[in-house]
């Protein structure tokens, strides 16, 4: 069952979160899930007195996640989230801005999708050419001594398929 928190940074969201932990300990089942830390980071500091629920639950798994993490914050805060969308919009404007011949991200252009097509297909003609063509040696035997060896070449090189060359023969006794 999917479970969705929306607006963690507000007073209703974080009601909706509080009546949700009313006689919880955790979002999904009985102990520390994924799911919890998805919704740790979204609410932005310990909400207090005010949501109980809310409180208890985020001081438990701070108290995970400190013995998970040791060592001492230097108190890093994230104030806002924006929506992925708008910082998508206003990057937008920037993102014309073609001045710079340095590509930190690798992101390809028109000229070297081409280029790396060109040697694609360079490589693909230097290839040895395969030839397609199989060897296969038949080891035929006769039922008895009586067997005239001739006739039954003869009979085996009877059979005749497309592609199909026929080499030399060599008779044992």
């Amino acid at each position: 069952m999917a479970i969705t928190f929306s607006d963690l940074h507000t007073e209703s969201g974080l009601k909706s979160l509080n009546d949700f932990l009313t006689g919880k300990s955790y979002i999904s089942g009985d102990k520390l899930t994924k799911d919890d830390i998805k919704v740790y980071a979204a609410v932005l500091k310990n909400p207090g007195d005010s949501f109980p629920n809310v409180s208890q639950w985020y001081n438990c798994v701070s108290s995970h996640l400190a013995a998970s993490f040791p060592g001492k914050a230097v108190g890093v805060s994230v104030a806002g989230k924006a929506d992925p969308a708008q910082s998508a919009e206003a990057k937008s404007p920037a993102a014309d801005d073609d001045d710079d011949d340095l590509d930190l991200f690798g992101d390809e252009t028109e000229e070297d999708k081409k280029a790396a097509e060109e040697r694609e297909a360079a490589k693909k003609s230097a290839k040895k050419k395969e030839s397609g063509k199989s060897s296969v040696l038949m080891d035929v035997k006769p039922w008895d001594d009586e067997t005239d060896m001739k006739q039954l070449e003869e009979a085996v090189r009877s059979v005749e398929m497309p592609g199909l060359l026929w080499g030399a023969c060599t008779v044992w006794f």
